[in-house]
């Protein structure tokens, strides 16, 4: 109301005050990455010590933009349906595999990463 008064009738935001957030950038998110894959069990304090950034960032980082949460170790947020649906129909695939041939099945299997097999 008081900037009508004045005759700004601009429809623009006007920059914000308070400080940016220059810690958000991709360099910082690869190093809490990295550390994460380093450590699984990791916490937020040793890694905004290491950093030298909030806990409060690192936590946001690896909340919002990392998709991940702590459940006693870092780990991926759950699976969506069509994520789920992938792994049951790759699992499916699996179990036939070693149906036909159980001798051969491990020495069949190739994982591009560090990925293990449970029973």
């Amino acid at each position: 109301m008081a900037q009508c008064k004045r005759g700004d009738f601009s429809t623009c935001d006007a920059p914000c005050h308070g400080r940016p957030k220059t810690v958000t950038n991709p360099e910082i998110i690869d190093q809490i990455h990295e550390l994460i894959l380093e450590d699984r069990s990791i916490s937020a304090k040793s890694i905004a010590k290491q950093l030298g950034i909030s806990r409060e960032r690192v936590g946001s980082i690896i909340h919002e933009d990392l998709d991940m949460k702590l459940s006693a170790k870092w780990v991926p947020k759950c699976l969506n349906a069509d994520k789920k649906r992938q792994r049951c129909q790759l699992s499916e695939q699996l179990l036939e595999f070693l149906q036909r041939d159980p001798s051969d099945f491990l020495s069949r299997l190739v994982t591009m990463d560090e990925t293990g097999l449970y029973q």
